[in-house]
């Protein structure tokens, strides 16, 4: 099977994580972090560095890695690095998304996450305390 490794931002604000909804493809309205494939020769924090700019027309730092979440799709295998994230400047324009929100732990379960996302939501439950 083949294996794609992308990364995810697990940006944060008053104790608050940024949710998308994905807004093309074949998980189209699924809602998950923000981010993508890594590209050769990139390191995967410049690939999220890089996909936030492209994304979301915003600069974030990129913090410590969260969690790696490994997960099987029906037609390849998702390996996910998922790191914590500050915004450094912009206003997180939906370029891709069709939708976003801010989530407190409580609210965490209140969108349709992507199965590979919800994976992460018990990990980002447990760092928000």
């Amino acid at each position: 099977m083949k294996t794609v490794r992308v990364v995810a931002a697990i940006i944060l604000e008053n104790n608050k994580v940024f949710a998308t909804q994905r807004g093309y493809g074949a998980f189209k309205d699924g809602w998950e972090f923000p981010g993508g494939k890594i590209e050769p020769g990139e390191t995967p924090q410049e690939a999220l560095t890089r996909e936030i700019r492209e994304e979301l027309d915003t600069e974030i730092a990129v913090g410590d890695l969260l969690d790696t979440v490994e997960y099987d799709y029906p037609d390849f295998h998702l390996s996910m690095d998922c790191f914590l994230c500050k915004i450094v400047s912009g206003d997180l324009v939906l370029k891709e998304h069709e939708a976003a929100q801010w989530l407190a732990k409580e609210e965490l379960h209140s969108v349709a996450w992507l199965p590979a996302d919800l994976d992460l939501i018990f990990v980002i439950e447990k760092y928000l305390g």
